[in-house]
């Protein structure tokens, strides 16, 4: 009869160089609404050896308000220590120690700390899991009516004004939805250099307050919330969704079979240059190989 494999602790890998049920565990907390937060959590803050908090007195009013008492022992673990921090939680880890790592709302790592855990974890083989949970970020896609197939998450735009500018120029032409993170004082400058960058009338919309009791969700135009956001005193925590780029169609056919003859005389065959440029330029390859035919005529 076949040995049978013990059964594994969930998120547990079979093989790790930490002791038996070490490991770390990423736990989402609420981003408002204290009943958004999972039984999951709640057993992690009762349960776990060690709580690695962005702030620990957050923490402790968090669990306060979850009607739980924190029987672990909580440290500081946030973006000015966690360079410090990282080891000494995965030596816990790897000693056995079930190590919580929240953050003061939302999912770890999602601009919050604990990529430098995660990534180093994984290169010394310390088991890392997951309590899933609330995000900002995935909450304001859903209710901003934007599409959500796409997206990508930007958190913060740069402060200084010459890097903001090249990031949303590169951004201006991106497709996806895109998601911002921003403070209360600086939202009408950031809706405004949005509006300059991504055209005035781009849809895009404001979250504020999500799952709170003021919570407020505005949808307009950009030229919109700028107006919007300039009329009253926003206050909250803010996430910015805005409508990718729509495709403009690529009418330059001299140009597209320029750009097939240039890779034509390099050594390619006709038939992949044309699907080169094609997939490039966004065209039909059946059009572009007859005008480049057309044009040898």
């Amino acid at each position: 009869m076949r040995d049978m494999a013990a059964p594994q602790t969930p998120g547990t890998p079979a093989s790790s160089t930490a002791a038996a049920g070490g490991r770390i565990v990423l736990a989402a907390t609420p981003i408002g609404n204290l009943s958004d937060a999972s039984q999951h959590l709640r057993d992690l803050l009762a349960t776990a050896d060690v709580v690695a908090a962005e702030d620990t007195r957050r923490a402790h009013h968090l669990a306060q308000g979850l009607g739980v008492r924190i029987a672990g022992k909580v440290v500081s673990h946030h973006e000015h220590n966690e360079r410090e921090s990282t080891q000494d939680l995965l030596d816990a880890a790897r000693a056995g120690a079930v190590v919580a790592v929240v953050t003061d709302a939302g999912m770890p790592l999602v601009s919050d700390p604990g990529y430098r855990l995660v990534s180093t974890a994984a290169r010394q083989d310390v088991p890392v899991t997951c309590a899933p949970g609330p995000s900002a970020v995935t909450t304001a896609l859903a209710l901003s009516g934007l599409p959500t197939d796409r997206f990508a998450f930007e958190g913060f735009l740069p402060r200084k004004e010459g890097e903001r500018s090249r990031l949303l120029a590169e951004l201006s032409r991106d497709g996806r939805t895109l998601v911002f993170f921003e403070s209360p004082h600086r939202l009408a400058a950031t809706l405004s250099s949005l509006r300059d960058a991504f055209g005035a009338d781009r849809p895009a919309c404001v979250a504020r307050e999500l799952t709170k009791l003021h919570e407020e969700v505005v949808r307009d135009s950009l030229d919109g919330l700028v107006a919007w956001a300039g009329s009253k005193d926003v206050k909250g925590e803010i996430v910015i969704v805005t409508a990718g780029a729509t495709a403009e169609p690529d009418t330059d056919t001299a140009g597209q079979v320029a750009d097939v003859e240039v890779l034509v005389a390099s050594g390619t065959r006709l038939k992949e240059a044309v699907a080169t440029v094609a997939a490039a330029r966004g065209v039909s390859k059946r059009e572009l190989y007859e005008a480049v035919l057309a044009s040898r005529t």
